[in-house]
């Protein structure tokens, strides 16, 4: 029974693969209805994820990394012949200069957003045409306009209610109405209780993400269990590097900030050499737990003094990170002549 469970998943995993490829070989980058709909962002309502400052870390973190970016994808097609040519300096720094552009737009992060609130707004109950059809209708409006969002799609129940669709609801009559490349209207077994942690367990951590941000909307309740799923477990497994220079790094990094789950992120950036990453968390523990900020200043040149102290303040339950940090400033206490391996 169990065999032919795995065998159910990993063929439906395999059909979403395919389905996310043909999406991939578009070349286009996922973009969710919020971020193209929701208009000017106000900033008194707005999540604290859109912040400048926040942003501004977030992607200084995620560091660019081209080769990466660009890589070969395994995309059930043949790979075309390369193409060379002669550049002047100026042709070279404008091609250059159109790379950086295509990788900010292959990197722009999902947002994170609070789950939406359901809806259970009710017009009008009609007792009189209880009984007229065993079927619901639905009703969308699709003048030219509205967007996916704001767009009106009410229902008529059997027993007379007329009433606002449900986010489920709405989800499945914009797709009919207005498909969007890669979405299916039943949500990939891939992303049911029972196969999920399967697939996250197989560590296709940016699979599962891009494929999450094609099938939901950010503020989805199913959309934030899957994410946030995913992070813990490259929190739990160490396994950063797979999201490196991906548009999933951020967002990652936010929550992990926001769990204050950030053992094992420190390890990592320790064990790299990487102290001014460290501090870049730690300016961003500050914006988003204000009330959690280090009493040592930061000094340029002095790093390890703030994370040490952020640590020892905050962390010093971690016996893994405080060992990391002990032998990390053993390291860098050591003459040049003798660090060097």
């Amino acid at each position: 029974m169990k065999v032919w469970k795995n065998l159910r998943v990993l063929s439906d995993t395999v059909f979403s693969l395919r389905s996310y490829n043909r999406y991939l070989l578009r070349d286009e980058i996922p973009v969710c209805n919020y971020c193209k709909d929701a208009g000017p962002l106000n900033q008194e309502t707005t999540p604290l994820f859109f912040n400048e400052n926040v942003q501004e870390l977030l992607k200084k973190l995620t560091r660019i990394d081209y080769e990466k970016v660009f890589r070969s994808r395994k995309l059930e097609r043949r790979l075309g012949t390369p193409k060379f040519k002669f550049m002047t300096d100026e042709e070279l720094e404008k091609a250059r200069k159109k790379a950086e552009l295509r990788a900010e737009e292959k990197l722009q992060m999902p947002p994170i957003l609070p789950p939406r609130k359901q809806v259970n707004h009710v017009y009008v109950v009609d007792k009189k045409i209880v009984g007229y059809t065993e079927a619901k209708y639905l009703f969308t409006d699709i003048s030219f306009g509205k967007n996916d969002r704001n767009r009106h799609i009410v229902l008529r129940d059997v027993d007379g209610t007329l009433r606002k669709a449900t986010w489920e609801e709405r989800d499945k009559a914009n797709q009919i109405y207005f498909p969007r490349p890669g979405r299916k209207l039943r949500i990939p077994k891939m992303f049911q209780p029972e196969y999920f942690e399967e697939v996250l367990s197989k560590g296709w951590y940016e699979f599962i993400l891009d494929r999450a941000c094609i099938q939901f909307e950010p503020d989805d309740p199913l959309y934030i269990h899957v994410t946030q799923a995913t992070y813990d477990k490259i929190a739990e497994t160490g396994n950063f590097k797979e999201l490196e220079s991906t548009r999933h790094y951020g967002p990652m990094i936010y929550h992990l900030t926001e769990k204050e789950n950030l053992s094992s992120l420190f390890i990592y950036f320790l064990n790299s050499d990487r102290l001014v990453e460290v501090v870049d968390v730690i300016r961003l523990h500050g914006i988003i737990h204000p009330d959690k900020i280090c009493s040592a200043e930061y000094i340029p040149g002095e790093e390890f003094l703030l994370v040490k102290a952020f640590i020892s303040e905050y962390y010093h339950q971690k016996p893994d990170l405080m060992l990391t940090l002990k032998s990390y400033e053993d390291f860098i206490s050591k003459p040049k002549s003798q660090a060097v391996v």
